[in-house]
């Protein structure tokens, strides 16, 4: 049965390709300032025993790539979802920790709760889309992205932030900001590429999605940031349960569910597990399970992202073919994707 593709035209579509101006505009205001400076320099004295990151929702999956960023230059590093952090890990906010808040809006109810709990006892390094919000405002230092407006499910504030977020993790790092800044710019083309064929991906998508029951994305390391906030997109705009993990994780249950109705989408990432990710590909396909490869290859492939782009920022990319799974989702169904029904676009409520 022909689906009706202008049913995806809505204000989540025009911010879905309004993706690359929100990554340009964002990357042309990355900068460095004293305030990042001085604690970049605190942390290398050894002023702090760690960094705690910390956020809700796709701002807290956002961060697993500058976790092991930070991880890898052997710098002491936690992740903590917010609503944890302020009920069950207070003891880390102390002098002694250096906290990264990503918060899209800055106004989320356990961001305003830990700035009134913090209260100054230890530094905060914002990672907002809101200037004038109250974790901008009571923060030590903040980098801010410079999506614009966004209608509903986040995407533009994602890609931005995840940008935004690997411009941070080298100046903790100490890389040298030309070198960072040349490095953001080459996911810029790809990303503007991709979207530009919205339309074949979707198309290509159609009969690959139809008749699927449960979906699950699975992958490692940096790619466990688009498993997480994949997941919570595709419910967001599309009600489609979905449910992302770790590909390790994956085989210890949810590989007993394969078959003709469950689709799983695996990314292979970095290079250090790509080939334990195609492995349990190839087997869930011998299973009976229906799934692609999210993976370097052919630039303008649905799956297949640009294959010259560092594995740093493959992250950015690999929330793309997700974002088009949205699309069809929704469109299969007779729904415009990304209109709310119950939520809000900045959670007021713990």
């Amino acid at each position: 049965m022909p689906v009706d593709l202008s049913l995806v035209d809505g204000h989540y579509f025009h911010d879905l390709l309004n993706q690359p101006k929100a990554l340009q505009d964002t990357l042309n205001g990355l900068a460095e300032s004293p305030q990042l400076q001085s604690l970049a320099a605190r942390l290398h004295k050894g002023k702090f025993k760690s960094i705690v990151l910390t956020g809700m929702g796709s701002s807290f999956h956002g961060l697993n790539p500058l976790l092991l960023q930070l991880s890898d230059a052997k710098i002491p590093v936690l992740l903590v979802e917010t609503s944890e952090l302020i009920y069950y890990r207070r003891n880390l906010l102390n002098p002694k920790s250096l906290v990264v808040a990503c918060s899209q809006s800055g106004h989320s109810a356990e961001i305003v709760r830990l700035l009134g709990l913090n209260r100054g006892r230890a530094p905060i390094i914002a990672v907002t889309n809101t200037a004038d919000s109250p974790l901008a405002r009571r923060s030590q230092a903040a980098i801010f992205t410079r999506a614009g407006a966004e209608f509903s499910v986040s995407c533009k504030t994602y890609v931005t932030g995840l940008l935004a977020l690997k411009f941070l993790g080298d100046q903790l790092s100490g890389t040298p900001t030309t070198r960072t800044r040349k490095e953001l710019q080459s996911v810029l083309s790809p990303v503007a590429r991709y979207l530009a064929a919205w339309q074949k991906h979707v198309e290509y998508l159609l009969p690959r999605l139809h008749g699927i029951r449960q979906l699950f994305l699975v992958g490692r390391g940096p790619s466990l940031a688009a498993t997480g906030t994949g997941a919570l997109v595709l419910k967001e705009s599309t009600r489609f349960p979905a449910e992302g993990m770790s590909s390790a994780a994956f085989r210890h249950g949810p590989f007993e569910m394969l078959g003709p109705q469950t689709f799983v989408l695996v990314f292979a990432g970095a290079p250090k597990t790509q080939s334990l990710n195609n492995r349990l590909f190839k087997e869930i396909q011998q299973r009976g399970g229906r799934a692609e490869c999210v993976e370097p290859g052919a630039e303008n492939s649905t799956f297949h992202l640009s294959p010259r782009l560092p594995v740093s920022l493959l992250p950015i990319m690999e929330i793309l073919p997700v974002q088009m799974m949205t699309l069809a989702l929704a469109a299969m169904v007779g729904r415009q994707p990304g209109k709310f029904r119950f939520a809000t676009k900045i959670t007021s409520t713990e």
